[in-house]
């Protein structure tokens, strides 16, 4: 039996939802082919991983912002990172 995957939710300045996972990372980089890798543990991670360095990044702290930040789900006002 695969154990679930709980993902956490926070909210920015501007009352968005963001989800709590490497996608939505401050310290994230993604290499060439697609792979994530942490710039603070310096380890590759899977897209849902999370751990207790987290921090949102500067793009989704502007999320939902009047000039400049842009939210694509209005309705939910969710994020959502692919």
């Amino acid at each position: 039996m695969m154990k679930e995957i709980r993902i956490v939710s926070v909210k920015n300045a501007y009352n968005v939802k963001i989800k709590k996972c490497c996608a939505s990372c401050q310290h994230k980089c993604v290499e060439n082919d697609g792979t994530r890798v942490c710039a603070q543990m310096m380890l590759k991670v899977q897209p849902r991983f999370k751990c207790k360095l987290w921090q949102m990044s500067e793009g989704l702290m502007k999320a939902g912002m009047q000039n400049g930040g842009v939210v694509r789900l209005r309705e939910t006002k969710e994020i959502v990172i692919s």
